[in-house]
Parts: C-alpha cells; sequence; structure tokens
C-alpha cells in the first residue's frame, strides 16, 4: 500500500477540491453512471430595483432535485412566497423529468412548512445543532 500523509489546510483552494472530488465523481460515474448537474435559482425580486431579496437555489443530481436553499425575507412571510417558490422548483423538476426533491432544515426553521407541502422525513441528525436537530426530507414526484 502506498503511504501517503494527511495534511490540514485552513484555506482551502479550487484545485484542492477538486484533487478529492475528481476521482470521487470518476467512481460515481462508472458505477452509477453520469449525474447530470443543473443549477436553478429561483429569485425574489424587488419591483422597483429588481434586486433579489431571497429565493430558492437548488441542483439537480442523476434523478432529483436537491434544494440547497430557500430564503423568504422575514418581512415577505406568510404572503405564500415560499409555497409559490416551492410549486415552481415542483413544477421545474418534473418538466425535467426528475423522480423526486430533497432538501435538510432545522428543528428551528421549516419542517412543518415541508411537511404541509407533501415532504416527509427520512434521516434525522439529533443535537445539530445542539438542542436541536437537523432533518433530511423528501418528496416523490409523479
Amino acid at each position: 500500500m502506498t503511504r501517503v500523509d494527511i495534511v490540514l489546510s485552513t484555506s482551502p483552494t479550487d484545485d484542492m477540491y477538486d484533487a478529492i472530488v475528481g476521482p470521487l465523481v470518476d467512481y460515481n460515474t462508472r458505477v452509477a453512471g453520469p449525474s447530470r448537474k443543473e443549477l436553478i435559482a429561483l429569485l425574489l425580486k424587488e419591483p422597483k430595483t429588481k434586486r433579489p431579496v431571497g429565493g430558492l437555489w437548488g441542483q439537480f443530481g442523476y434523478d432529483w432535485l436537491f434544494v440547497e436553499l430557500l430564503v423568504v425575507p422575514e418581512h415577505l412571510r406568510g404572503g405564500g412566497y415560499g409555497t409559490k417558490l416551492m410549486q415552481e422548483a415542483e413544477r421545474i423538476a418534473m418538466d425535467r423529468g426528475a423522480a423526486g426533491i430533497w432538501l435538510d432544515t432545522f428543528s428551528f426553521q421549516a419542517r412543518g412548512f415541508y411537511e404541509k407541502l407533501g415532504f416527509s422525513v427520512f434521516g434525522e441528525l439529533p443535537g445539530h445543532p445542539r438542542g436541536g436537530a437537523r432533518y433530511f426530507m423528501s418528496k416523490t414526484l409523479g
């Protein structure tokens, strides 16, 4: 077996990331086939300034859409924007033939909101953050 050293970098670079992710992507592609990588962003923009103030950020991997971020500013909450963003993401996912959508949320965030939209918990990380939990949720489409 070849010997290598383990070295901590507190200022990682893109080249370091590529050195780590490259072999993983190569392996995954050999085993599961190529993963589609497509980013989407649905923006909430102020009408006058056209400046983004929130929205949804997601990416397709294989045949699922991962919603990485969903942010509705506090002053806009309760106006249905979160639901509209998620419904549009679901429409886009279905149009692109996705099998489902997955995401994660914390206990102090929006688990109930996502459950009302048909998502269910498939995993929980208790104590993250301490005193709380992180939930992994999914919704099958079709």
